[in-house]
């Protein structure tokens, strides 16, 4: 598998020339946002989805300021959903450091997360580019939906595969949906082209969110967050959903129980993560999986030979293949 700087190489100079543009979006002349800003942006993460705009973009044409303004406003966003969430989940930490409700309160952690979502929607109103902001607005809007959608589901603890898929499809998928999206329109106007990009983030999202889940079961240590993590915050996901299917009443009756609980001990958590395994939960969601990456593949295959097709391919290998 080639790792994420191998991935990035076609579009080395565009990455580096998008941290400056990305910092110049902020001009604040509050000192606690300035001090929370920096803090947020000193810890960025993979930066997974702006690579994945310039790869969009140079699959499809030759990268103008178009696409920086795509992946500032896709960046802000995600980071802004971060923030967010980190206060719906009452989460404390975020990539291995306390999070901003942890550090200050939530709202100081919800006015910063309104604020970097409202410069990006700024930025690509002053560069003219309305046709992605309409692009990631409906993507804003189809995140707040599953999230509530999880949220009433979590409640009642009775999420379907149906249920689960709606979920992503509206949360992860949405996402990375709109940076292809994004990444093609800031330099094709064709619209065959905009959607075909569409479905392809679409599968690497499904595929992506899939990965995450099945990494909450994976006791290897290495993705940043203790295994069951989910089970904690009573998500119930692809690999127990399969397997809370097809077990006897009693068994399901039981393992919900302990899922239900506020508080569980790590013998019960580990119990539920057994569980799972011994049942072909995670079996199940790796063959699910793969027939979205496939999909992402197949639209891939579509185009000619270049490096940058390799790369988006390799970075369809590295989204379900990571260990963090």
């Amino acid at each position: 598998m080639a790792s994420l700087t191998d991935i990035r190489k076609p579009v080395e100079k565009e990455m580096a020339e998008f941290e400056s543009f990305f910092n110049s979006s902020f001009k604040s002349e509050v000192p606690l946002l300035k001090i929370i800003l920096n803090y947020i942006f000193r810890r960025k993460g993979k930066q997974m989805r702006p690579l994945l705009v310039f790869l969009s973009a140079k699959l499809n044409g030759e990268i103008t300021e178009s696409a920086y303004v795509a992946a500032t406003l896709i960046e802000l966003l995600h980071t802004a959903s971060l923030v967010h969430d980190d206060v719906v989940d009452d989460a404390r930490e975020r990539r291995g450091a306390l999070s901003v409700n942890a550090l200050w309160n939530s709202k100081i952690a919800v006015l910063v997360g309104d604020y970097m979502l409202a410069t990006g929607l700024l930025v690509s109103i002053e560069k003219n580019c309305y046709d992605m902001l309409e692009i990631v607005s409906e993507a804003v809007k189809s995140m707040a939906k599953g999230e509530l959608l999880q949220l009433q589901k979590a409640r009642k603890l009775n999420i379907k595969e149906e249920d689960y898929f709606k979920i992503i499809r509206s949360k992860t998928a949405a996402l990375l949906s709109a940076c292809t999206a994004c990444g093609a329109i800031s330099v094709t106007k064709d619209n065959d082209i905009v959607q075909l990009m569409k479905e392809l983030g679409e599968n690497i999202g499904i595929a992506f969110q899939i990965r995450d889940d099945i990494l909450d079961y994976e006791r290897n240590g290495l993705t940043g967050k203790a295994p069951g993590n989910d089970i904690k915050e009573r998500k119930i996901t692809l690999p127990l959903i399969y397997v809370l299917e097809k077990t006897s009443w009693s068994e399901r009756k039981h393992i919900l129980s302990i899922v239900g609980k506020k508080r569980k001990s790590r013998h019960e958590t580990n119990e539920v993560i057994k569980f799972v395994e011994e049942n072909g939960g995670i079996d199940y969601a790796v063959i699910k999986m793969n027939q979205y990456r496939d999909r992402a593949l197949a639209i891939i295959d579509t185009y000619p030979e270049s490096e940058i097709k390799n790369s988006m391919k390799e970075f369809i290998y590295y989204t379900t293949s990571r260990s963090s």
